[in-house]
């Protein structure tokens, strides 16, 4: 494996209210030198959680919302950032009350994921949690939030939907269920 190149210049290109543009000058280990462009973090230290709220050992739930990006409604599983002094868990929590009505007494943490490591920085933490109460908080979406349920044995079919295409969800989805065949929620500590 080839030494990490060297970053020679990091500087900031663009900037939006959610995004910052981040132009990478890198020397290579063989002497390349490449322009790389990412997006940047605001250096917040907001951590990310992404929540599989199970109903039991085959069901969860999700939401609809509306996606910027592809510019239509998604189901995906409740996320958000995670607010200054709160633990994963805690605002994991705080998402799951704001957009699908549960909060969780149970919780484990599964996996960290990148979006697009070529061209991001951030990360997002996902977890799971089970033993659900219904709790309501008010949060920023725009409008109410569709809650589906859905179950391990419709994995699958997600694929073919045209609404669910975010990639994490699903790598996030599939890791859960075979943790929950192994076994994984009765152990407190895998």
């Amino acid at each position: 494996m080839s030494e990490k190149p060297v970053i020679k210049a990091c500087r900031e290109i663009a900037r939006s209210r959610l995004f910052r543009i981040e132009e990478l000058e890198l020397r290579f280990s063989n002497g390349v030198e490449r322009t790389y462009e990412r997006l940047g973090s605001f250096g917040t230290g907001h951590q990310a959680v992404m929540v599989v709220p199970l109903l039991d050992n085959n069901r969860f739930l999700m939401i609809r919302e509306y996606a910027g990006g592809t510019e239509d409604y998604q189901l995906t599983l409740p996320k958000g950032l995670v607010e200054p002094g709160e633990s994963l868990e805690e605002g994991g929590n705080r998402e799951l009350k704001e957009e699908v009505g549960y909060g969780a007494h149970q919780w484990k943490y599964l996996s960290e994921f990148t979006q697009s490591p070529n061209y991001m920085k951030s990360r997002i933490h996902s977890m799971v949690a089970w033993d659900l109460y219904e709790e309501k908080l008010e949060g920023d979406e725009p409008e109410p939030l569709e809650v589906v349920e859905w179950s391990f044995d419709r994995l699958l079919e997600l694929n073919d939907r045209p609404d669910f295409s975010e990639a994490r969800a699903l790598a996030t989805l599939f890791l859960v269920r075979e943790k929950i065949q192994a076994g994984w929620l009765e152990n407190p500590d895998g």
